[in-house]
C-alpha cells in the first residue's frame, strides 16, 4: 500500500464535542470525522461497505449523540435504549460512532475484518453491538422481540432498528410489520435508510418497493419522512415522534448512497459508472482513497474553524512487526482495490466464478430452455453477462431468496430449466423449504450456491456458508458438485444442465486457488469420479474446491519433508461416489482424510464414510475428517484457516499426529 492512512483518535472527539453547542452544528461535524475513520478502516481491510455506511452515518450519529439514552444510563442498562442495523452492511460506519463514543478502542477499529478485530457484519461479540445481521429481512422481528422483551420485564429504553431500501424486498419484513402492531408494540422505531441503490443498481431497477409510505400506513404503523442528511429536521421529526405512544414509528430516511465524498455520491457515481454503483463493496484504489479523505477533512476542518477549534490532529494507523501498515488483502491475503491498479499473480489464475459466467452464455446458445434467476447479486455471481447478452432469459428477483426459488419451481413445472443464484449462507437455508417443496414435484432445476465456504471470512458469519451441503444433501435427488478450477466448472455446469438425473447443487467459491489446480490432461468430468493430484503412498485425503486443496496440498509438501507421502485427491462430487474409483483411490493407504470447506458433519466425510462402510472398503483404516467447528472465525484468510487448523502448516502437524503409533 503506497498511501499514508491516518485516521481521527478518540481524543480528537473528545476535544471537538463541547458544552453548550447545538446540535445542529457540532453532530454533522461529529459525522463527518466518523466517515474519515470509516473510510480509513475499510481500506485498511481491503474490503468493506462504504457506499451505504455513508449514507446511513448522519441519522447514526444523531441517535447516538442526541436521541438515545446510552451514554447517560450506561452500555449495560436494562433500560438502555437499543440500535442496530438490519442491513450490517453500514457496520463500519457504526463501527466510527461506537469508536467516536469511547467504546472501541483506536487499535480494533483498524482491525476491521481481522481476527480479534472487527467483523464485516455486525457481531455481538464486538463492544456496542446488539444483533447479528447480514442477511437480510430480520431486523424487525428481532427489534419487536427486543421491545416485547423490554414490556414484560417492566425495563425502559427504546428500540431503533436501521433497514436498507433494497432490504424491503425480503418477505420477512412484512410478516414482521403485521405482528408489530397486533402484539401491541409500541417502543420500536424502524428507520429506512432509503438510498435508493442497493448492490450495484437503483433500487427501483431492481425490484420497485412502490409507495413504501402506503405499505407501511396499512400495516397500522405511524410514518414520518425527511431528508435523512439535515440534521435541523432530524431534531424535528424526534421531538415530534416522542409524542407517538400508541404504536409503533417508522422513519423514512430519504438519503444518498456514498454521502460525504462527492464522487462516491450515487447521481455522480451511477453516471460515471454507466448506471451501475461501484462503491457498495470493496475498498478504494489509493488514489480514490487520498481523494475522499482529503475532501473529508478539508470539509471537517472547515466546520472546526467556524466553531473556533484547531484543525483535526490525524493519527497515523499501527504498523506491523515489518514497519509496514496492514494491508488490503481480497479473498486470499493479496492486495486489491475497487481501482485501476496492476495486476496482481492472482488475477492471472482462474476464478471458479468467472468460468461459471462464461459458460452460463455457452449454455445458453444450446439450451433455448434454460432460464437464469438472480437475488440483486449478478455482479458477484457472475451472471451480469448473462443479463446483458440474453436478457430474455434472465430474471431479477431482488433480495427475496424463497419467492425467486418458488419461481423456479413455477418454471420447471412448465418445461423450462431454471438456474438459481445466490450466496450460499442465503440460498441454501433460507429458501430449503422452497428447495424441498420444488423436490417433491420431481422437476429439474440447478441451484448455484456461490460464495461458498470459509474463505472469505473477512465479512464475517453471516455469509461465511458451512452448512450449505448439509442442507441440501438431506434433499431428494440432489447431485452436488464443487468444481476447483475454471475446466472443472464449466463441465460441472454441462453434468447439472445436461445429464444430472434429479436437481444439483453447484457449490462455488468467488476468489481463485492461491495456485493454479490444472486438471489432468483430457480430463473428463464423470459422476463420481475424482481425480490424485499429488501421488502419495501412506495416507490419503480427499478434498474438494481451490481453497481447500491448496492447503492439503501444502501439508503433503510438508510431510514430503517428514518422510510421509500423502496422497491428495480432488473429489468435486460431493455426495455421489463410482464405487470402483473410489477403491482404487483409497488402496493401501493406512490413512484416510477428508478436508472439508464445510462444517465436519454433513458434508463429503459423512458421506464417504457411508460409501466406505456400506461397500466394505473401510477394512479398519483410521478414516478422520477435518472441517471447521463451531462457529467460523472472522479474518484474513490466513487467520480464519489458522484458527480452524485447516491451513497446510495445521494439516501437516494434525495428520502427523494421527498416523503417531498410540502407546501400547
Amino acid at each position: 500500500m503506497s498511501v499514508d492512512i491516518r485516521f481521527v483518535p478518540v481524543d480528537e472527539f473528545a476535544r471537538v464535542r463541547q458544552p453548550g453547542l447545538a446540535p445542529v452544528r457540532l453532530i454533522p461535524v461529529l459525522a463527518d470525522m466518523c466517515r474519515i475513520n470509516a473510510l480509513s478502516a475499510v481500506k485498511l481491510a481491503g474490503s468493506g461497505h462504504l457506499g451505504s455506511s455513508f449514507s446511513a452515518m448522519d441519522v447514526v450519529a444523531w441517535l447516538y449523540y442526541h436521541e438515545m439514552n446510552v451514554r447517560d444510563v450506561g452500555w449495560n442498562a436494562a433500560e438502555r435504549d437499543v440500535y442496530f442495523s438490519s442491513k450490517g452492511h453500514d457496520v463500519p460506519g457504526l463501527y466510527a460512532v461506537l469508536h467516536s463514543l469511547g467504546v472501541i478502542s483506536d487499535d480494533r477499529l483498524l482491525r476491521l475484518r481481522r481476527l480479534g478485530g472487527l467483523d464485516g457484519h455486525p457481531d455481538v461479540g464486538v463492544p456496542g453491538i446488539e444483533a447479528n445481521s447480514g442477511s437480510l429481512g430480520m431486523g424487525i422481528s428481532k427489534g419487536r422481540g427486543i421491545a416485547w422483551a423490554k414490556r414484560f420485564r417492566r425495563v425502559g429504553g427504546h428500540v431503533f432498528v436501521m433497514t436498507g431500501d433494497g432490504e424491503l424486498q425480503e418477505g420477512q419484513n412484512y410478516e414482521a410489520l403485521q405482528s408489530t402492531v397486533q402484539q401491541g408494540i409500541t417502543g420500536l422505531t424502524v428507520i429506512v435508510d432509503h438510498n435508493k441503490v442497493q448492490s450495484d443498481k437503483l433500487v427501483g431497477e431492481i425490484v420497485s418497493l412502490g409507495d413504501i409510505e402506503a405499505k407501511f400506513l396499512a400495516s397500522g404503523w405511524h410514518v414520518t419522512r425527511c431528508d435523512g442528511h439535515d440534521h435541523a429536521r432530524l431534531e424535528a421529526l424526534w421531538a415530534e415522534l416522542r409524542t407517538i405512544e400508541d404504536r409503533p414509528r417508522v422513519v423514512i430516511a430519504d438519503t444518498i448512497k456514498g454521502r460525504g465524498v462527492s464522487f462516491m455520491e450515487h447521481g455522480r457515481a451511477l453516471a460515471e459508472g454507466g448506471g451501475y454503483y461501484r462503491w457498495h463493496a470493496g475498498a478504494p484504489s489509493d488514489d480514490a482513497f487520498v481523494a475522499a479523505h482529503h475532501e473529508l477533512a478539508g470539509r471537517v476542518n472547515a466546520a472546526l474553524a467556524e466553531l473556533g477549534h484547531e484543525p483535526l490532529e490525524l493519527a497515523d494507523v499501527r504498523r506491523d512487526s515489518t514497519g509496514e501498515p496492514f494491508f488490503a488483502k481480497n479473498a486470499l491475503g493479496e492486495p486489491v482495490s475497487t481501482g485501476s491498479q496492476p495486476a496482481t499473480a492472482a488475477m492471472t489464475r482462474e476464478y471458479v466464478v468467472e468460468a461459471y459466467g462464461a459458460a452460463l452464455i455457452d449454455i445458453a446458445a444450446r439450451r433455448p430452455d434454460v432460464v437464469v434467476l438472480d437475488a440483486d447479486l449478478a455482479a458477484d455471481c457472475r451472471t451480469r453477462r448473462f443479463e446483458l447478452e440474453v436478457p430474455d432469459r434472465f430474471i431479477q428477483n431482488g433480495i427475496a431468496e424463497q419467492d425467486m426459488v418458488s419461481m423456479a419451481g413455477g418454471l420447471a413445472r412448465h418445461g423450462l430449466l431454471p438456474i438459481v443464484n445466490s450466496f450460499a449462507s442465503f440460498l441454501a437455508s433460507r429458501a430449503n423449504e422452497q428447495i424441498y417443496n420444488n423436490a417433491t414435484e420431481r422437476t429439474r432445476i440447478v441451484y448455484v450456491c456461490h460464495y461458498a465456504g470459509l474463505i472469505p471470512a473477512g465479512p464475517g458469519k453471516s455469509h461465511q456458508s458451512l452448512r450449505d451441503v448439509a442442507l441440501f444433501a438431506n434433499l431428494p435427488d440432489f447431485t452436488i458438485i464443487q468444481p476447483v478450477n475454471a475446466t472443472e466448472t464449466a463441465q460441472a455446469l454441462s453434468y447439472c444442465v445436461d445429464e444430472a438425473p434429479g436437481s444439483s447443487m453447484l457449490r462455488l467459491v468467488i476468489g481463485p486457488s492461491p495456485r493454479q489446480i490444472d486438471s489432468p490432461a483430457g480430463y473428463q468430468l464423470s459422476r463420481g469420479r475424482g481425480w490424485v493430484v499429488r501421488e502419495g503412498s501412506d495416507a490419503v485425503v480427499m478434498s474438494y474446491g481451490p481453497v481447500m486443496l491448496h492447503e492439503a496440498l501444502l501439508a503433503s509438501e510438508i510431510l514430503a519433508g517428514q518422510g510421509i507421502s500423502l496422497s491428495v485427491v480432488n473429489q468435486p462430487w460431493l455426495n455421489a461416489f463410482d464405487i470402483d474409483w473410489l477403491r482404487s483411490a483409497t488402496d493401501g493407504h493406512q490413512a484416510i482424510f477428508v478436508l472439508e470447506d464445510h462444517g465436519v458433519t454433513g458434508a463429503l466425510g459423512d458421506h464417504l464414510l457411508s460409501a466406505l462402510i456400506q461397500n466394505g472398503l473401510l477394512g479398519g483404516r483410521h478414516f478422520k475428517v477435518f472441517g471447521v467447528d463451531g462457529l467460523p472465525a472472522c479474518g484474513t484468510p490466513a487467520e480464519a484457516l489458522a484458527a480452524h487448523g485447516l491451513d497446510g502448516t495445521s494439516l501437516a502437524r494434525r495428520i502427523t499426529s494421527t498416523l503417531e503409533p498410540r502407546p501400547a
